[in-house]
């Protein structure tokens, strides 16, 4: 069941990722015309030759492309510039922010799948959630269908595509290759619901899609994102360019042993993974077991400090070898934020040298729950209009 909501806009103040690659002659017009886009989409209403200062174009491309962008609906004329000085005043153009609307869906929570209609500028419309009730297997991916059912056909205007952050390995056609919490094991759920709604649909790693977002409103072109719920991943973002490997699994620093002393089962079927420690359910299930008294307080805090030293020992070696100057938590703040940080960042600097991570930041994400909504966004618009 969705719920109107009405949020603040999100994607306003976002950065370009960098592109990955050489633009190929037969690339240019479809380079040209996202270059347009993300032009009109950071800066706001522009006139045409505006639009050509910035983008180094020549002014008859930037028309002909706004010929065709206004033709499919992206880009609208808003009315001409008032200015006070002699001429014709210039047409100024924008992206068209209501034109269509976007579906987030995140998977990463333990209790529950989230999902949201999303406009063009971030606002979100509305938001909807299925219980998960511990279901693995189809019955997860029943739900996923479910869920998003209800979201498309409360969408108000054309639906641009169907954005998803899961826990686990994503390939870059969509199929989960393992999602072990899940019990997802070569799920290819890009075509089983682009199949269902006739969508395009763009998935990603939780953790990946989580950076994404983060990294719209970070100052800083090197960022690492821990997320931590149903399981734990990690988004990086190098130089401005998602990292995800060669076997599309970088991140995967869940199911890291932590240490030589053993620990709980994972799912995975390891012992003492980095998800023993620090996963939402198993975190949260070993505070519950703590019994009230007077030393609760201080017993609580000893398994939140003793998660998050398990937690700086994973990152030392990646924040060492990256040089990396800022790592972004993303999860229950009244688990991460506290004892909990506070010894992950003490296991970084004294697992690193002090030299190299004196200005070290360990801090909570800005974009709070959201996160993974905001995130498949954000992958929607890159992987549909070019926009970032």
């Amino acid at each position: 069941m969705t719920t109107p909501f009405v949020d603040a806009p999100i994607f306003t103040r976002s950065r370009a990722l960098r592109p990955t690659g050489k633009v190929l002659p037969e690339h240019a017009r479809s380079h040209n015309r996202s270059l347009v886009l993300q032009t009109l989409y950071s800066a706001g209403p522009q006139s045409r030759a505006d639009v050509a200062r910035e983008t180094g174009l020549t002014r008859v491309t930037v028309s002909d492309l706004v010929a065709d962008l206004i033709g499919e609906g992206l880009i609208v004329e808003l009315g001409q510039r008032e200015i006070a000085r002699p001429g014709k005043p210039a047409m100024l153009i924008d992206v068209d922010r209501a034109a269509f609307q976007i579906i987030g869906i995140d998977l990463s929570e333990h209790e529950r799948f989230l999902g949201a209609i999303v406009d063009l500028d971030g606002g979100i419309v509305s938001r909807a959630e299925v219980a998960l009730d511990g279901a693995t297997g189809e019955a997860a991916a029943a739900l996923v269908d479910t869920l998003v059912a209800g979201l498309v056909a409360s969408a108000t205007a054309p639906v641009l595509g169907i954005g998803v952050g899961s826990p686990g390995i994503v390939d870059p056609n969509g199929v989960i290759r393992s999602a072990p919490n899940l019990g997802w094991q070569g799920l290819d759920l890009q075509s089983r619901l682009h199949d269902a709604f006739g969508l395009p649909v763009h998935i990603g790693n939780d953790a990946n899609v989580a950076v994404l977002a983060e990294h719209g409103a970070s100052t800083n072109d090197d960022l690492l994102l821990v997320k931590v719920g149903h399981g734990v991943g990690a988004g990086l973002i190098i130089a401005g360019r998602p990292v995800i490997g060669g076997g599309f699994a970088a991140g995967e620093i869940g199911h890291v042993i932590v240490g030589t002393d053993g620990g709980p089962r994972c799912a995975c079927g390891k012992s003492g993974c980095l998800e023993t420690w620090l996963a939402v359910p198993r975190l949260t299930a070993e505070l519950d077991a703590v019994d009230d008294g007077e030393h609760a307080a201080s017993a609580r805090e000893a398994i939140l400090t003793e998660a998050g030293r398990r937690l700086g020992i994973v990152l030392a070696p990646v924040v060492g070898a990256l040089n990396l100057s800022e790592v972004a938590l993303s999860g229950p703040a009244e688990l991460l934020d506290g004892p909990l940080a506070r010894a992950a960042v003490d296991t970084l600097r004294t697992r690193t040298m002090a030299e190299h991570n004196r200005d070290l930041r360990l801090r909570m994400t800005e974009q709070a729950q959201d996160i993974v909504l905001r995130g498949a966004a954000v992958m929607v618009l890159s992987g549909q209009l070019g926009v970032s």
